[in-house]
């Protein structure tokens, strides 16, 4: 309807506005013809939208369009009325007027000037229309980007907070850094002058110990020379003392030739008592073996171990090891008081104060009373065989060596054995021997080396490397110097060494001097003036002097090898030396 139409004339005039050249006014033109009056409701709500988010900001363009349309109609009206003027020119034109034709130039004139003033302005409208056009594009643009750059610096002024706050608890950190620094370079401050004064302190107790050491070995040399002439006196006044008793017992007899009574018999008895006796525990001093004096078949087969009882001078015990039996046998009568049977092959034993102690392949060392001859101890313990046995500690304690490198002390003084301690090491140990303080203890290794221990506490004391080639097979302590031990090594030689000086002292070596078993043993004599050993190869007995390390004597006896030798105090037969080959045979010496 035609009220409709004008009602929504003006919007669609101000939406052709910011079209150019007016072409969507005709568009929305044609369409407000075609459409109902709904559907023109709803395009003039739509229309009414569109305005609200896009108008505004062309709203100066709109109303400058305006002007121009409202300039465009008043002009297309003064067309209009120079078009009649126009009309009545050319009537009165026609009627041959000068002055009309005269009006109809000028009017023409005017139009072709407004006519351009009309063209200038819509083409300077166009240019208006599409910079405001370029200027929304770059406006929604810069809005973009000025949201983007918002958001971005929100972004980075959150991520300045978060390392502001990282930065302050880096230098919180840094601080309690720089306190414990501090507080650490204070301390090793007070460290390094705690161990400056401790190394003046050990130097001051280095230099006072090694002064208390220079003293000690000075004093216990010049006591052993005092000791040494000592026993020399005491030796020389003992001949004399024997001299005198021999002179008066002959002068005793003599007086009883000529008549004399003869009523101090009895005492003339308990005097030879007393010389036997005297004899038989060894006090008229060391006697250089020379010959056999008794031989026995001590075993069937191999035999490994020969040792004296110190306790009581005619006493012996032997191991076989094919047997594997331990004897004990009476020195005195070369006759056997006792037989004790193991398990395995025993490879060494020792006896003292009436135990008699056997170790073998078996791992297990067994402990016998001679008395009852019975077996009161079976110490188990080792992971391997059994190398060597000690008794040792007043016949309280035992010391077992083995194979699986490792030594282990075994109190026995109770019904009930156990083991106290283990020394440990890195070697097959081949022999042990004790000092005669009970606690010092030597042990001689595969790898040729000795090492001392404390077994009270179970602390490795000293070592001496690199002793013999081929490994040390039997280790003696000397018998009146401690610091002295005497060795047998596979190098087929016999060493003297000094525990603090760690040097050696004396080789003893010879042509003939074989060295052929792992048992094979050497021995001092009891006042610790000869060193003696059996060759391996030949049998021949070899005496040394180990006060030059001079060889004695070298005694041819059979041709079967061995390695068994002890050197006892001596028994009532005069008997001190005795040698166990590798058949079985054990020699008495004389």
């Amino acid at each position: 309807p035609n009220s409709t139409k004008e009602k929504y004339r003006d919007t669609f005039q101000a939406t052709s506005a910011g079209n150019r050249g007016g072409n969507f006014f005709f568009f929305f033109k044609y369409l407000f013809l075609k459409c109902t009056k709904m559907e023109l409701d709803n395009l003039h709500r739509l229309i009414i939208e569109r305005n609200a988010g896009e108008t505004d900001q062309f709203l100066h363009i709109h109303q400058a369009n305006s002007t121009l349309l409202n300039q465009v109609d008043a002009l297309q009206k003064k067309c209009e009325a120079l078009e009649r003027d126009k009309v009545v020119v050319s009537e009165l034109n026609n009627n041959g007027s000068s002055a009309a034709l005269r009006n109809e130039t000028r009017l023409r004139d005017k139009l072709e000037r407004l006519q351009e003033d009309l063209n200038k302005k819509l083409t300077d409208h166009q240019k208006e229309t599409a910079q405001a056009l370029e200027t929304a594009k770059n406006l929604a643009l810069m809005k973009e980007l000025n949201e983007n750059l918002e958001q971005r610096l929100k972004k980075l002024e959150h991520e300045i907070s978060m390392k502001n706050k990282t930065i302050s608890h880096l230098e919180e950190k840094h601080s309690d850094a720089k306190a414990t620094t501090k507080l650490a370079e204070k301390q090793y401050t007070g460290l390094k002058e705690t161990i400056r004064s401790l190394q003046k302190e050990n130097d001051v107790l280095k230099e006072e110990n090694g002064k208390l050491i220079n003293r000690m070995v000075s004093d216990k040399e010049k006591t052993s020379t005092e000791v040494n002439v000592l026993n020399e006196m005491i030796d020389q006044l003992k001949k004399e003392v024997d001299m005198l008793r021999t002179l008066k017992h002959q002068d005793e007899k003599r007086k009883s030739w000529f008549g004399k009574s003869n009523d101090n018999k009895d005492d003339d008895e308990q005097h030879e008592d007393k010389e036997s006796s005297s004899y038989r525990f060894g006090t008229t001093g060391s006697i250089l073996p020379t010959s056999v004096k008794h031989t026995i078949d001590a075993h069937a087969g191999d035999a490994t171990c020969v040792c004296y009882d110190k306790m009581s001078a005619n006493l012996l015990v032997t191991s076989g090891a094919s047997d594997s039996m331990v004897k004990v046998w009476n020195t005195s009568t070369a006759t056997l008081q006792a037989t004790l049977r193991g398990g395995g092959v025993i490879t060494a034993c020792d006896i003292g104060g009436g135990l008699v102690v056997g170790g073998g392949s078996d791992k297990m060392c067994r402990v016998w009373s001679l008395q009852t001859q019975r077996m009161i101890h079976q110490l188990v313990g080792h992971g391997n065989k059994i190398t060597c046995v000690k008794i040792f500690g007043s016949e309280r304690g035992v010391l077992t060596g083995s194979a699986d490198r490792s030594i282990k002390v075994w109190d026995i003084s109770r019904k009930t054995y156990r083991q106290t301690t283990t020394l440990r090491h890195s070697s097959t140990c081949y022999t042990v021997d004790v000092a005669s303080d009970s606690f010092t203890t030597v042990s001689g290794h595969m790898d040729g080396g000795l090492r001392f221990w404390d077994v009270r506490t179970g602390e490795r004391t000293g070592n001496l490397q690199g002793l013999h080639e081929g490994g040390v097979t039997c280790v003696k302590f000397h018998p009146v110097n401690a610091a002295q031990v005497l060795t047998n090594g596979k190098d087929n030689s016999l060493k003297v060494s000094c525990m603090r000086t760690k040097t050696v002292l004396y080789t003893l070596r010879d042509n003939d001097f074989r060295t052929a078993y792992n048992w094979s043993a050497c021995c001092i004599s009891p006042d610790g003036l000869y060193a003696a050993s059996l060759s391996g190869s030949t049998g021949h007995l070899f005496v040394w002097s180990l006060q030059d390390g001079t060889l004695l004597k070298k005694i041819a006896h059979n041709d079967s090898g061995g390695g068994g030798i002890s050197w006892g105090p001596g028994g009532s037969g005069g008997q001190q030396v005795a040698t166990l080959n590798r058949e079985g045979t054990l020699c008495l010496w004389v």
